[in-house]
């Protein structure tokens, strides 16, 4: 009889467990759960991002705004100047921030040089009178004056795993460059540059 019963037992459990299904959704939100997570994560790390290089964006252009607003300016005053840049990135970190600004003269055969240029560092960024080749083709006016301020920051993800990225890959450099015509003379001469 022993024999016998249990197989019976056997199918009866057997019918049971195909028709429980009190554990279906805890194994289904296991299966999702890390793809949740990483959706999740990456969809704040894009947002923040976004967000540095935005204000990236934002300083290269104020800069270039508010320099081609004066007459003339000095060392001292593009240091004042460049120190729009941090509050800009506020909250987030700009110890890494780079800054070049760079006066360029274009000639009446539209060829564009370096006028004057200067960085925070003190040592101009650029060599005087040499050949600048990035100017957008619709700002290449003959006999005419620009400033571009360069904007870059390093970026370091926030990944979810830091040891499965080289620490190499995990920082990435985000560059702006913006292009503005002085506001008030031929040009903006800089005395010290």
């Amino acid at each position: 009889m022993a024999r016998r019963a249990f197989p019976i037992w056997l199918a009866s459990t057997a019918r049971r467990f195909a028709r429980d299904r009190k554990g279906v959704g805890a194994i289904e939100f296991a299966i999702i759960f890390p793809v949740l997570i990483m959706l999740y994560l990456g969809a704040f790390e894009i947002t923040i991002g976004l967000s540095v290089s935005k204000r990236t964006t934002r300083a290269a252009g104020s800069i270039a705004d508010i320099i081609t607003q004066q007459q003339s300016v000095t060392k001292s005053s593009l240091t004042d100047i460049a120190k729009a840049a941090p509050a800009i990135f506020a909250p987030y970190d700009s110890s890494g921030l780079s800054l070049k600004v760079t006066a360029i003269q274009i000639d009446g055969g539209a060829n564009p040089k370096v006028l004057w240029s200067w960085a925070p560092s003190g040592a101009p960024p650029y060599a005087k009178n040499s050949t600048v080749s990035d100017v957008p083709t619709d700002m290449k006016k003959a006999n005419s004056f620009l400033i571009r301020a360069e904007v870059s920051t390093p970026y370091t993800l926030l990944v979810f795993a830091p040891n499965f990225m080289p620490a190499e890959t995990r920082t990435i450099t985000i560059s702006r460059s913006y292009f503005y015509r002085q506001r008030q003379n031929d040009d903006i001469p800089c005395g010290d540059c």
